[in-house]
């Protein structure tokens, strides 16, 4: 069924979170009802409550697929609330949230939270400059991607999620967009040629023994 503002005011009430609701279910396709581990805006205060981080929150997951990491996704590049305006669109908000997938790393003795920050320091690029992440770009971080640690992984480059893929939100499409960590000598490979279709032919290298693309800090 085509989503319009009528049949969006049928389904959902102001009190609902519509395109939230859309990830949880797509992850729940996955998880099941296993342990998420939500974290809320790490200033404390919502974006457009004056806070300064742009992502509303961030999950997540021990996943045990292909071998044990840490599956991170953002809740805040699309459109997460009630807003009967957007039903429908062609894409929900920037038509993206950021995931991640990492590697057990023997400093972080809790959770990555760094790694949201990262997300967090992204997201402040997109809503300031008004341009987004797609597939198939690249980003040097220069230096590394967790700070003041000993790692090659200097970079990112970004592809979609291998299990989460896209998904329809009740307003428009939702891509999650992978960042999966590379190293510095890869970053040196990219910036002679930083075109899509090298950071594609580097993804699917990378696919070869790491299908889920998930970043191990201690990659050399």
């Amino acid at each position: 069924m085509m989503m319009n503002p009528e049949i969006y005011k049928q389904q959902f009430t102001t009190d609902d979170t519509p395109g939230w609701q859309a990830i949880d279910d797509e992850l729940e396709k996955i998880y099941g009802d296993n342990e998420v581990r939500h974290y809320g805006p790490l200033c404390g205060l919502h974006y457009a409550a004056g806070g300064t981080d742009p992502i509303d929150g961030a999950s997540i997951y021990d996943s045990s697929h292909q071998t044990f990491h840490r599956h991170i996704i953002s809740y805040g590049m699309s459109e997460l609330y009630y807003n009967e305006e957007k039903a429908g669109g062609e894409f929900s908000k920037w038509g993206f949230e950021f995931t991640f997938r990492l590697a057990p790393f023997k400093d972080d003795q809790n959770d990555p939270i760094w790694a949201i920050e990262v997300m967090n320091n992204l997201a402040r690029y997109v809503f300031s400059s008004g341009k987004w992440f797609e597939e198939n770009h690249f980003i040097p971080a220069n230096g590394p991607i967790r700070l003041n640690t000993d790692t090659k992984i200097t970079g990112f480059v970004f592809a979609l999620d291998p299990e989460l893929g896209k998904i329809e939100s009740p307003h428009g499409e939702v891509s999650f967009l992978q960042l999966v960590g590379i190293t510095d000598a890869e970053v040196e490979h990219l910036k002679k040629n930083p075109t899509m279709g090298a950071v594609k032919e580097l993804i699917e290298n990378l696919k070869k023994d790491n299908p889920l693309l998930i970043t191990d800090l201690d990659r050399k």
